[in-house]
């Protein structure tokens, strides 16, 4: 499946699960900060992508769990190179760019990006 179908299929169920325009699904647009999720809508989307592509995602495995919460991880309202070394583990589909540069706590939520499901879907796509 193409770069571009993946993406067709997600924007369409973001609009469905988030109650959005569809001109407002952009690759750069983030789940919470732009399309409003909340944890509710992150499990309804995983769900949703399990039905549509028809693969398995494990706890964690899209959105990881607990990272900001953990002192190992989090320390001053940052997250430590110890945290940043798990998130590339946890997401390699996550660009971490922007908090490798300002690792502020605030920022991860601005990592969780349409074109970060859409490159999840290919890489599952992928392996499956």
């Amino acid at each position: 499946m193409e770069r571009s179908e993946i993406f067709d299929k997600v924007r369409d169920l973001l609009v469905d699960a988030l109650a959005v325009d569809d001109d407002e699904v952009t690759p750069e647009a983030t789940l919470i900060g732009d399309l409003g999720a909340e944890s509710i809508d992150i499990l309804d989307i995983s769900f949703k992508l399990e039905q549509e592509f028809g693969f398995k995602i494990a706890q964690g495995e899209l959105f990881p769990e607990g990272v900001t919460k953990d002192p190992d991880y989090v320390q001053d309202g940052k997250v430590t190179d110890k945290g940043l070394e798990l998130l590339k583990q946890r997401v390699p589909h996550f660009n971490l760019a922007a908090l490798e540069a300002d690792p502020s706590v605030a920022n991860v939520a601005k990592i969780f990006t349409v074109d970060a499901l859409v490159t999840f879907c290919e890489q599952k796509l992928q392996t499956a």
